[in-house]
Protein backbone atom coordinates (compact mmCIF):
# COMPACT_ATOMS: atom_id res chain seq x y z
CA UNK A 1 0.00 0.00 0.00
CA UNK A 2 1.00 3.69 -0.69
CA UNK A 3 0.03 7.32 0.49
CA UNK A 4 -3.02 8.29 -0.62
CA UNK A 5 -3.16 10.05 -3.97
CA UNK A 6 -6.74 12.25 -3.54
CA UNK A 7 -7.35 12.47 -7.61
CA UNK A 8 -6.20 8.76 -8.59
CA UNK A 9 -9.19 8.02 -5.44
CA UNK A 10 -11.57 10.16 -6.10
CA UNK A 11 -11.26 8.49 -10.04
CA UNK A 12 -11.51 4.97 -8.70
CA UNK A 13 -14.54 6.40 -6.31
CA UNK A 14 -16.06 7.90 -9.48
CA UNK A 15 -15.77 4.84 -11.86
CA UNK A 16 -17.47 2.50 -8.94
CA UNK A 17 -20.59 4.89 -8.83
CA UNK A 18 -23.91 3.31 -9.77
CA UNK A 19 -22.52 -0.32 -9.18
CA UNK A 20 -23.83 -3.06 -6.51
CA UNK A 21 -20.63 -3.47 -4.96
CA UNK A 22 -19.55 -5.56 -2.16
CA UNK A 23 -18.28 -3.54 1.17
CA UNK A 24 -15.84 -4.44 3.55
CA UNK A 25 -15.41 -1.68 6.49
CA UNK A 26 -13.80 -2.28 9.79
CA UNK A 27 -12.44 0.25 12.54
CA UNK A 28 -10.26 -0.93 15.29
CA UNK A 29 -8.31 0.67 17.93
CA UNK A 30 -6.81 -2.49 19.02
CA UNK A 31 -8.82 -5.49 20.17
CA UNK A 32 -6.11 -6.91 22.35
CA UNK A 33 -5.05 -2.98 23.44
CA UNK A 34 -6.02 -2.69 27.11
CA UNK A 35 -4.03 -6.03 27.69
CA UNK A 36 -0.69 -3.87 27.41
CA UNK A 37 -2.48 -0.46 28.63
CA UNK A 38 -5.08 -0.68 31.33
CA UNK A 39 -6.00 3.28 30.11
CA UNK A 40 -6.48 2.17 26.34
CA UNK A 41 -10.31 1.31 25.87
CA UNK A 42 -10.25 -1.12 23.41
CA UNK A 43 -13.18 -0.49 20.49
CA UNK A 44 -13.91 -2.09 16.98
CA UNK A 45 -16.51 -2.70 14.31
CA UNK A 46 -16.23 -5.05 11.20
CA UNK A 47 -18.48 -5.22 8.12
CA UNK A 48 -18.08 -7.51 5.42
CA UNK A 49 -19.71 -8.61 2.09
CA UNK A 50 -22.50 -6.40 2.23
CA UNK A 51 -23.85 -4.95 -0.88
CA UNK A 52 -24.55 -1.29 -1.47
CA UNK A 53 -25.03 0.82 -4.36
CA UNK A 54 -23.96 4.67 -3.94
CA UNK A 55 -25.08 7.72 -6.28
CA UNK A 56 -22.45 10.11 -4.87
CA UNK A 57 -18.83 9.65 -3.27
CA UNK A 58 -15.77 11.35 -2.50
CA UNK A 59 -12.80 12.17 -0.49
CA UNK A 60 -11.71 14.85 1.46
CA UNK A 61 -8.74 16.00 3.79
CA UNK A 62 -5.67 17.02 3.91
CA UNK A 63 -4.39 13.52 5.49
CA UNK A 64 -5.79 11.58 7.00
CA UNK A 65 -8.35 11.49 4.85
CA UNK A 66 -12.14 10.81 5.02
CA UNK A 67 -14.58 9.52 2.21
CA UNK A 68 -18.05 9.83 2.30
CA UNK A 69 -20.36 7.31 0.08
CA UNK A 70 -24.06 8.49 -0.70
CA UNK A 71 -26.57 5.73 -1.05
CA UNK A 72 -30.55 6.15 -1.64
CA UNK A 73 -31.05 5.21 2.07
CA UNK A 74 -28.11 7.06 4.08
CA UNK A 75 -24.42 7.29 4.19
CA UNK A 76 -21.40 5.60 4.98
CA UNK A 77 -18.18 7.67 6.30
CA UNK A 78 -14.87 6.54 7.14
CA UNK A 79 -12.03 8.93 8.53
CA UNK A 80 -8.86 8.67 9.13
CA UNK A 81 -7.74 6.83 5.98
CA UNK A 82 -3.91 7.50 5.11
CA UNK A 83 -3.10 4.16 2.25
CA UNK A 84 -4.68 2.82 -0.84
CA UNK A 85 -3.67 0.19 -3.58
CA UNK A 86 -2.92 1.74 -6.42
CA UNK A 87 -2.42 -1.69 -7.74
CA UNK A 88 -6.09 -2.63 -7.78
CA UNK A 89 -7.73 -1.95 -10.91
CA UNK A 90 -10.97 -3.73 -10.21
CA UNK A 91 -11.37 -2.87 -6.32
CA UNK A 92 -10.66 0.28 -3.92
CA UNK A 93 -8.58 -0.43 -1.00
CA UNK A 94 -8.45 1.75 1.73
CA UNK A 95 -6.80 1.71 4.81
CA UNK A 96 -5.56 3.85 8.05
CA UNK A 97 -2.73 3.23 9.35
CA UNK A 98 -1.09 4.72 12.99
CA UNK A 99 2.03 5.89 13.69
CA UNK A 100 3.32 2.63 14.39
CA UNK A 101 1.83 1.05 11.12
CA UNK A 102 -1.00 -0.91 12.20
CA UNK A 103 -4.24 -1.20 10.79
CA UNK A 104 -7.03 1.15 12.40
CA UNK A 105 -9.44 1.60 9.33
CA UNK A 106 -10.53 0.43 6.32
CA UNK A 107 -12.90 0.87 3.30
CA UNK A 108 -12.98 -1.64 0.51
CA UNK A 109 -15.38 -1.94 -2.29
CA UNK A 110 -15.03 -4.84 -5.12
CA UNK A 111 -17.76 -5.82 -7.47
CA UNK A 112 -16.80 -9.19 -6.22
CA UNK A 113 -17.14 -10.82 -2.96
CA UNK A 114 -13.88 -10.24 -0.05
Amino acid sequence: MQLINLEKVQHRIESLKGEELYLHLEMTTGAYASHLDSTKHPAANFITNTKIKYDHGSIAGIGPYRVGLKMAEGWIYTEGLTHWEEEESERLLLAGHDGQGKLVVALQLSREPF
